[in-house]
């Protein structure tokens, strides 16, 4: 009798979606997440709250505010975020808003509109009275502009 082993490392699988709002659905309201993941491929009007990953997919569409740990976006994400640790936004993701990360990867393709700020920053400002800072624009002046950018 023979024995066969495969001693090549099983890859990696990709993480299962243990919550789906499905692309014919229409949610109003809010959504409470835990740390699983959660897939919108359909539309959400209101305010998605997650201690975990939140994706939304080609098609989908979230209007309102998105709190996560994780934020992928491959759909399109219109409103307030706050990802504590990344938002990702692929080749045919759509961010508009106002933005708080931990980090950001943006993709070729992506598009952030809006004002984005890092986590620590913002938390930064927050200890000063502020929300998110203002964007600051460069001198006009051509020999006042810092160019070792």
């Amino acid at each position: 009798m023979a024995v066969f082993r495969n001693n090549k490392p099983k890859p990696d699988s990709a993480p299962a979606i243990h919550s789906l709002l499905g692309k014919d659905v229409i949610f109003k309201g809010e959504v409470h997440s835990s740390s699983h993941s959660f897939r919108v491929e359909g539309v959400v009007e209101g305010t998605i709250h997650s201690t975990g990953e939140v994706s939304i997919a080609p098609g989908g569409l979230v209007k309102g505010n998105i709190f996560a740990k994780h934020l992928v976006v491959t759909g399109r994400a219109e409103g307030t975020m706050k990802i504590t640790e990344c938002l990702e936004i692929h080749g045919t993701g759509y961010v508009e808003g106002d933005v708080e990360v931990g980090s950001l990867v943006v993709d070729e393709g992506g598009t952030l509109q809006g004002v984005c700020v890092r986590k620590d920053r913002a938390e930064a400002s927050a200890a000063k009275g502020g929300s998110l800072p203002p964007a600051k624009l460069p001198d006009s002046d051509p020999k006042r502009m810092d160019l070792k950018r």
